[in-house]
């Protein structure tokens, strides 16, 4: 079994993709903010499926604690990694471009693209060394298409699709898969986040049809790790049946 090296492992889709991983006998690599999360999460892991966890409490924004981090590893773990999730990611804020704030475009900028950028960076040659491996970056139905009051986070996410095509044509020679994974609505703390804690807002978000669940895109994420070797899914839109796209939704 390989080892999976998941960003953003403390919630939504993180967390459901490391019990995912860990539920099918691999070693886990959680990275997040949170350090009481992480501690708990990787004692639960271990317990239930007696497995191998490293937990690594740094920010993806910090290009230096991102790297004193991945650097950490001991390298007989090291030599074990074959997938990297990038999944750490967040939205902040629902307001139109001319009123946005600052802070909330440079959190999601720093996070969704330059995040995502430093981690690869400091992957992408333990994924080299080993021979090949598998990036699995964690995008949206907003990196799709724009929608009102989207712009700063489709724009993020439209960077995360072009940066999984480009590492694709990039990494090529290396054997090293890129697949892009672009969920739609999902109840997870996404929208608590976007509102800033409003638990009302982020409820409405939900009410009327069923949305996607963590579980459901862990499931997909697995999927898309398991292919045969010669086999590269390389873009999966994930919407609920009641979600066409980012405009059309049946309530």
């Amino acid at each position: 079994m390989s080892t999976i090296l998941i960003t953003g492992a403390t919630s939504g889709f993180g967390k459901a993709i490391a019990y995912k991983f860990g539920s099918e006998g691999h070693d886990l690599i959680l990275t997040g903010r949170r350090s009481d999360r992480l501690a708990e999460i990787e004692e639960d892991l271990k317990e239930q499926f007696k497995i191998e966890v490293l937990s690594l409490n740094f920010d993806v924004r910090d290009q230096k604690e991102v790297e004193k981090a991945i650097d950490s590893i001991p390298s007989e773990i090291k030599k074990e990694i074959k997938v990297l999730v990038n999944n750490a990611g967040l939205a902040v804020g629902r307001d139109t471009i001319d009123k946005g704030i600052v802070d909330d475009w440079d959190r999601m900028i720093d996070t969704n693209v330059k995040g995502l950028l430093y981690v690869s960076k400091e992957l992408i040659p333990i994924l080299k060394e080993n021979g090949d491996g598998h990036i699995i970056n964690i995008a949206s139905t907003a990196g799709k298409e724009s929608y009102l009051s989207g712009n700063v986070y489709c724009a993020s996410k439209h960077a995360v699709d072009s940066l999984s095509k480009s590492m694709r044509i990039d990494l090529l020679p290396f054997g090293i898969k890129v697949t892009n994974i672009a969920p739609g609505l999902a109840e997870t703390e996404f929208s608590l986040v976007r509102f800033k804690g409003d638990q009302e807002k982020a409820d409405k978000v939900y009410q009327g049809f069923e949305p996607l669940r963590g579980e459901d895109i862990a499931e997909v994420v697995f999927y898309a790790a398991s292919t045969p070797k010669h086999v590269c899914l390389n873009d999966i839109v994930i919407t609920c049946t009641a979600q066409a796209n980012s405009f059309y939704l049946h309530k």
